[in-house]
């Protein structure tokens, strides 16, 4: 049978049968990965505590035709700075649901592990309010949905942008405004994000604009994924 290696960060566990467990990853080389921890739930189970959500690891796996079966596992990162802050838990499972719905089975998917490793690193050593609405735009702009931010997405004026409208593709002018009202500094803030100042947004404080670029970002990647984030709406507005 034969066997693959690769890197992954646990999203989600469901129970098999009465001893085993299907884990699903999110891996750089073979994307989203559905396979099967057999004997997890015993006592003496030699995955124990290294097949958690929220895990990085290294792994190899035997591949099957619809599920893989995990042969070899071992934790790079628990994210221990997350699991001992229950604030944080919300926004870290938010970052595992919006990945899990985007990445496709058996497709690489290296720039989503780096991002979700990344910001799960970041979570784990502190807690920035832009972190979660950074995470959620970068997403996007790596699925090429990105928000336009730099003109109105509508008619192309240069602005000012009062209005973020999702069903249309991102800030809007006075003239085609629709959707939710902006502030100037939510818009700084989301250029920033999105125009290569990462770190910068990232070192933002709570604000009405980090609690509002949150609020933009669910919602546009909501309507990309037709679907709506439970995690995110545990989360409270600027973190």
């Amino acid at each position: 049978m034969a066997t693959f290696k690769d890197e992954g960060v646990v999203l989600r566990t469901m129970k098999l049968g009465e001893a085993d467990r299907i884990v699903t990853f999110v891996t750089p080389e073979h994307g989203k990965v559905r396979a099967v921890a057999k004997g997890i739930r015993k006592a003496r189970s030699k995955f124990a505590g290294r097949l958690e959500p929220m895990t990085h690891v290294s792994m190899m796996c035997w591949k099957g035709r619809e599920l893989d079966v995990v042969t070899q596992v071992e934790v790079i990162d628990h994210f221990r700075g997350i699991r001992e802050d229950l604030d944080r838990m919300p926004a870290a499972f938010t970052m595992l649901e919006a990945v899990d719905h985007i990445v496709v089975e058996r497709q690489p998917a290296d720039g989503v592990f780096r991002a979700l490793t990344g910001g799960l690193r970041t979570l784990s050593e502190g807690t920035g309010p832009a972190l979660l609405g950074a995470f959620l735009l970068r997403l996007l702009a790596l699925e090429g949905v990105g928000p336009v931010v730099d003109s109105c997405a509508s008619c192309g004026a240069d602005g000012p942008l009062v209005a973020f409208d999702e069903h249309v593709g991102g800030f809007l002018c006075r003239s085609c405004r629709s959707g939710r009202p902006v502030a100037p500094d939510t818009v700084a803030l989301v250029r920033q994000i999105l125009g290569g100042q990462l770190r910068a947004a990232l070192t933002a404080p709570p604000s009405r604009a980090t609690a509002e670029v949150e609020r933009l970002a669910t919602a546009a990647i909501e309507y990309h994924l037709d679907r709506r984030l439970r995690s995110a709406h545990l989360a409270p507005d600027g973190r």
